[in-house]
């Protein structure tokens, strides 16, 4: 058992992620379904052989970040096969791993379900964007599909600062600098206050993972550069709420004024299961004058009405809204669309 056999079947298979667990046999997440593609379970022995491998496959890469700290990502490609984020870690005094498939091309929006509306965003020439959702509901792919709009249709220096880099940018009408943290740089708001110092016009942030970082986002956006960026939540006004109660409570009402005068747009997604897979839904908001009043005032409560107004006339998209449309398109019945509804009860007289 090779892990580049087990890779390649996972991507034959059409898998998103290959897991790697002692005790249990290698096992590739298909469809949203869990799908064993080894015969016998796997034992730390075989689990620690295969995650060197990896390794070895990273060009060589050091494990003493997964040795000193528990757990490591990077990223990795298997020739004529696919590229690979991994995350080793330790578990139960064995190792472990999950490898994340990431396609070598970049991404098609249309393929993936992803809104005009959305893409339409990376039309901004300042300010921030944000692309929240759960851990693996396509925030990254969203990002890359923005970074490369941007690449295609003007000219400038993007800058993205990632951990690890996923997906390869090359030059078009922009230059593109990758930079991967530890490798390029030592932490993200480092890399990011060097990128002020590059003539950056866009900057592409992986994940904005503390205040330091975000305060330097924040600082960037006011300076004229556009910060595209993700974050963990789900929904814009809980976005928001997070941003801010990651700071300390004597800043936070500067940070609500700071934000409501850059943040431009926040789009949340998740990856819903459908006949036949999964697809994205996606609630996207721009950032009108009501809405930086509201930011501004603490009144963030109020975001999901003005998403909903907006919805009506598709200068916004609600979550829901966009459950109801897959719901009466077929794609998804009832139970589905109210277990990932924002509002079941509401959806739920609605539909």
């Amino acid at each position: 058992m090779e892990l580049m056999d087990l890779l390649t079947q996972t991507v034959e298979k059409k898998g998103s992620d290959l897991f790697i667990i002692p005790g249990a046999p290698a096992t590739a997440k298909i469809g949203g379904a869990l799908v064993a593609v080894s015969e016998e379970a796997l034992r730390p022995a075989d689990t620690e052989r295969l995650v060197n491998e990896a390794y070895r496959l990273a060009g060589g890469r050091s494990r003493a970040p997964l040795d000193e700290g528990g757990d490591d990502d990077f990223s990795f490609s298997l020739a004529r096969v696919s590229r690979f984020r991994c995350n080793a870690y330790r578990q139960r005094g064995s190792l472990a791993a999950t490898y994340r498939v990431v396609a070598f091309g970049l991404p098609d929006p249309q393929a993936l379900h992803i809104p005009d509306l959305v893409m339409r965003m990376a039309e901004m020439r300042s300010g921030m964007i944000l692309v929240t959702g759960p851990a693996g509901s396509g925030k990254s792919t969203t990002l890359a599909c923005m970074i490369d709009r941007i690449n295609a249709t003007r000219a400038g220096h993007i800058i993205t600062i990632e951990d690890p880099i996923e997906y390869l940018h090359a030059h078009k009408k922009s230059l593109v600098s990758q930079r991967e943290v530890p490798n390029d740089a030592d932490t993200f708001q480092r890399a990011l206050r060097a990128a002020l110092r590059e003539a950056p016009d866009v900057i592409m942030l992986g994940e904005m993972r503390d205040h330091e970082t975000m305060q330097t986002a924040i600082t960037a956006a006011e300076t004229g550069h556009l910060i595209l960026s993700s974050l963990h939540t789900v929904g814009a006004a809980k976005t928001v709420d997070r941003i801010v109660d990651t700071f300390p409570p004597n800043q936070q009402q500067q940070v609500r004024i700071q934000l409501s005068m850059v943040l431009r747009a926040v789009v949340s997604q998740r990856l819903v299961p459908v006949r036949g897979g999964q697809e994205p839904v996606f609630e996207a908001m721009a950032v009108t004058p009501a809405v930086q009043n509201m930011i501004r005032d603490g009144k963030t409560h109020q975001i999901d009405n003005v998403i909903y107004g907006g919805s009506a006339d598709r200068s916004m998209l609600s979550m829901d809204g966009e459950l109801e449309r897959l719901l009466r398109a077929g794609k998804i019945d009832r139970e589905t669309a109210l277990r990932y509804a924002a509002n079941p009860d509401a959806l739920g007289r609605r539909i």
